[in-house]
């Protein structure tokens, strides 16, 4: 599905350069479920972000789908990331004007879905991640793990093969950060979506497929 080879990310801070990835070859086939694991700094964000095209590498090749990522203009980068990304970030990130049904729309309503379509998916997925009866709860009515399950199906609603999670359970408790994740293997297991994970989180070691572990911009043993 993806492959970078020799990925490789410096950050200029005054007269000081850093290097947040030294060198990352991967490959990830449609389907798996991976963890990126580290300490801070460690550069799992970095290269997150750099799968998710919010960032561009120094140095390396990006291939997603046969598509040669790095080498498209940035207008070409936002339509494969609308086309093939979806995301789920630890803050949550929901608008609190909006009620769930809103939240989860966003992504369709961005891309000019037929509202008749709209309704069918938002619905579909709100069902998927069992918070139907919470339609038309807004943010500040639920709770941490109930607001990531919408962020999950905010993710989802365009039906994107790979979802990118950066440390989706840090602001959860533990046992809400583990039924999280069984619902994202869950949805896993019954679309084929290809998950990517940054997290510290030891527990979730035995949810995932694969574990590549990042020191200092560089992958030091995997699983």
């Amino acid at each position: 599905m993806l492959e970078l080879t020799n990925i490789q990310k410096k950050y200029r801070i005054g007269a000081t350069e850093l290097w947040a990835l030294k060198g990352i070859s991967l490959k990830v086939a449609k389907g798996e479920f991976i963890a990126f694991k580290g300490p801070s700094g460690s550069g799992k964000s970095t290269l997150l972000n750099i799968i998710g095209m919010l960032d561009t590498p120094t140095n390396g090749e990006y291939t997603l789908d046969g598509v040669n990522i790095l080498s498209a203009n940035p207008r070409k980068r936002s339509e494969y990331r609308a086309a093939y990304l979806g995301f789920i970030f630890q803050n949550f990130n929901l608008i609190p004007e909006l009620n769930i049904y809103e939240n989860v729309e966003i992504p369709l309503v961005i891309v000019g879905e037929n509202p008749k379509l709209r309704k069918e998916k938002v619905t579909q997925v709100i069902e998927a991640v069992g918070l139907t009866s919470h339609l038309h709860h807004k943010p500040g009515e639920l709770s941490g793990g109930q607001m990531q399950r919408v962020a999950i199906a905010r993710a989802l609603v365009k039906n994107p093969p790979l979802v990118i999670a950066d440390e989706p359970t840090a602001n959860l408790d533990s046992k809400t950060g583990i039924e999280i994740v069984k619902l994202m293997k869950q949805l896993n297991q019954e679309y084929q979506i290809t998950f990517l994970f940054a997290t510290h989180d030891e527990k979730l070691t035995e949810l995932m497929d694969k574990i590549y572990y990042l020191m200092d911009g560089e992958f030091v043993d995997r699983t």
